[in-house]
């Protein structure tokens, strides 16, 4: 991948070794000068390329004029005084704004990022789907959503889940990258089980997934086990059908051997009933599987309503009674905007 020019410069941040190696080699500099500059900026933190002392003042002077480090002003943070939940609004360069989330746990901290500004699936309960898609995410803005959280907060991240605003199979090549990037001894040397990507099942680029040989973890939001309601009310659907959608999964597991996660969010009279989950239980056998069930989050101005506490119980039931792993997911936040794209939407 060739690297990110932004204002004439290289963007270092997000870059993997590989894409810097061959920039710096093509400027005549040897293979090691790379691990030196990742070490800088994930390792120490330092991003003025002329306090980089173990390079030769010559590099780094070029290094000044040719390249930079992504960052992304803060434009808004709303905290949740329930549980430390952080909900960020970053500002990039040209002015799109977005959303990242900061999820604290004990003993670890997970980060939420975006990999699109806005997002062209256009699934129908999605407050992010209803404001468009703008653009991809850069590798470098991918990254500095991290580095944005951890300056605030004051506090380390460990655990990375794609799912913020975009799908991040619609943006593999600047994925692929940043996530390189940080699952790089010399980046921020994450094992590749600290990554989820969460996908509504873009068939071709979990096969993309699968052939890149990065073993991340996988979550796919189903939401229905029927075509007919899952292309109502995800259009992704209507090109990439369950059955499509099914293979390339089994493929991904069999090539891993990682268990996938299922992302379940259930409205109210739509997808909620015990003979969708009677349906979802056939769909996955076979399968390697957790399904999280997500009780819907209301959005303003969508058409969908949260089913009753009983309902989610009876579904979840049904699913563990057919021998699956089914959790309803607790809810973090929700004294702030918590549905995706939904504090960008305000904003705008």
């Amino acid at each position: 991948m060739a690297p990110v020019k932004t204002d004439t410069k290289f963007d270092v941040l997000g870059l993997s070794h590989e894409t810097l190696v061959n920039q710096l080699a093509s400027m005549g500099e040897k293979p090691f000068r790379a691990r030196q500059i990742m070490e800088w900026v994930y390792k120490k933190q330092t991003y003025d390329f002329a306090q980089m002392s173990n390079l030769a003042k010559v590099l780094r002077d070029r290094l000044v004029q040719e390249f930079r480090v992504s960052d992304l002003g803060l434009h808004k943070v709303q905290r949740s005084q329930r549980d430390g939940t952080a909900k960020y609004l970053f500002r990039c360069e040209d002015g799109q704004l977005v959303e990242s989330v900061f999820l604290p746990h004990e003993g670890r901290n997970t980060a939420c990022l975006s990999t699109q500004v806005g997002c062209a699936m256009g699934c129908k309960f999605c407050a992010t789907g209803e404001s468009g898609f703008a653009r991809n995410l850069t590798p470098g803005e991918i990254v500095a959503q991290v580095i944005g959280m951890e300056a605030d907060q004051g506090q380390e991240i460990h655990n990375l889940v794609l799912m913020g605003m975009g799908e991040p199979l619609h943006n593999w090549d600047n994925v692929r990258e940043a996530m390189s990037a940080l699952l790089d001894p010399a980046g921020r040397n994450w094992g590749p089980r600290k990554i989820t990507l969460s996908t509504c099942g873009v068939v071709s680029g979990i096969d993309k997934l699968t052939e890149s040989g990065l073993k991340l973890r996988l979550a796919v939001s189903l939401h229905s086990a029927d075509d007919q309601i899952r292309s109502q009310i995800m259009p992704i659907n209507q090109r990439y059908p369950l059955k499509e959608l099914l293979r390339s999964l089994r493929d991904y597991q069999k090539a891993t051997e990682l268990q996938l996660t299922f992302e379940y969010t259930l409205f109210k009279g739509l997808n909620d009933s015990r003979d969708q989950a009677h349906a979802v239980a056939s769909l996955l056998k076979g399968l390697d599987a957790k399904i999280n069930l997500i009780p819907y989050n209301p959005v303003s101005g969508l058409a969908f309503d949260a089913p009753s506490f009983d309902q989610v119980v009876a579904f979840q039931e049904v699913l563990k009674e057919r021998g699956l792993i089914a959790m309803v997911r607790t809810e973090k936040g929700g004294d702030i905007d918590a549905a995706c794209g939904q504090l960008r939407r305000r904003e705008q």
